[in-house]
């Protein structure tokens, strides 16, 4: 017979019960209560919390994540936590707005319908559920999906479609030279058809409510795909809020989606979209934004005068995000109102 646990989180007095071998991480996900996470593989620290009683066991996890001080102080990770009783946690950081909105993680059954190249590394593939799937704009999901020599392979994608469209999804991936899905994809091991298991969803990263000032969309690379769902669900929201939509690419062929973009900006002009290239050179057909993306944001903001006001939503590689960072703080944002998503070729919310 499984050990069940309780667990209650302080200081919101929230209680769920964690089954033995299963983190509290993934206890709290499959009651659908949205803790502070990131890469899920005690990686990146975003779950780390404080242990105010009870006994846990640690799973493999890393030092820069939860130092050896850390540890000694109590602290421990929510995505490598075992409990072996009854145990309180004190959050150190989390969000009222995100536990209300708390969606059950599921698995679901669904197979690859289509997949197309879009530039010279980034793939578009479209996924069909055999039931619908619940999730913020923003949020990613666990897809694995087996080779046609048997090799199976998960790897974590954010949703490009918006949360209208639930059975549908759709997926904007960088092709990177080590990166196993979409090398399979380029050469015949992933097909259209093959059967997929997706798991989610999963990310903190999604499209806050009833919000005032602009909403300011920085992307690059397959980061287009988490902000292009934030894009068309802010757009239909009936929210009349001005949104500016940087891009940052490297030359003109590295552009896509621009006819979509278009459109959408056409019928609705509260939308400015701003593409950023930073490898333009003597390109004397650009007459748009050049250098880095981090750049042209620090410049936009200073000229608007926004001061902190509105909601920043930055996705893409970590260099961009360590980029953009100073910038918006430098503009008067608070930490509340930036919401990133950092893309690396590796496991967890970065598989993108």
């Amino acid at each position: 017979m499984t050990d069940v646990y309780k667990v209650r989180l302080e200081p919101v007095g929230v209680e769920f019960e964690v089954e033995e071998n299963e983190t509290i991480l993934n206890a709290a996900f499959r009651q659908g209560i949205a803790l502070p996470h990131g890469c899920k593989e005690g990686q990146c620290s975003a779950c780390k919390c404080v242990q105010l009683d009870g006994e846990t066991e640690m799973l493999k996890y890393s030092t820069f994540a939860l130092n050896d001080g850390e540890k000694d102080s109590g602290h421990i990770l929510m995505c490598r936590a075992l409990a072996y009783s009854d145990v309180e946690i004190e959050l150190l950081n989390y969000d009222e707005e995100v536990l209300s909105k708390s969606i059950p993680v599921k698995q679901y059954a669904g197979k690859i319908v289509d997949f197309q190249k879009l530039t010279h590394d980034i793939r578009g593939v479209q996924i069909e559920l055999d039931a619908p799937l619940k999730f913020w704009a923003g949020q990613y999901v666990d897809i694995t999906v087996r080779t046609e020599k048997g090799e199976e392979i998960t790897r974590s994608f954010s949703m490009a479609n918006p949360p209208s469209e639930t059975q549908n999804l759709s997926f904007i991936i960088k092709k990177y030279p080590d990166g196993r899905f979409s090398n399979e994809l380029d050469d015949g091991g992933i097909r259209a058809g093959a059967e997929v298991r997706v798991e989610g969803p999963f990310g903190m990263c999604f499209r806050r409510e009833e919000r005032q000032g602009p909403v300011i969309l920085v992307g690059a690379g397959s980061g287009m795909s988490p902000v292009w769902s934030i894009l068309n669900d802010q757009v239909t929201s009936g929210e009349t809020r001005p949104v500016l939509f940087f891009y940052g690419a490297r030359t003109q062929s590295d552009l896509f989606k621009l006819d979509e973009i278009k459109a959408l900006t056409d019928a609705h002009p509260e939308v400015e979209f701003i593409p950023v290239l930073s490898h333009a050179g003597d390109d004397a057909g650009w007459t748009g934004e050049r250098g880095f993306v981090h750049e042209c944001v620090d410049r936009r903001l200073k000229a608007l005068g926004c001061e902190g006001q509105g909601d920043v939503y930055a996705c893409g590689p970590p260099p961009m995000i360590d980029a953009l960072t100073p910038v918006l703080f430098m503009n008067d944002f608070d930490s509340e109102r930036i919401f990133y998503d950092k893309f690396t070729p590796t496991s967890g919310s970065s598989g993108h």
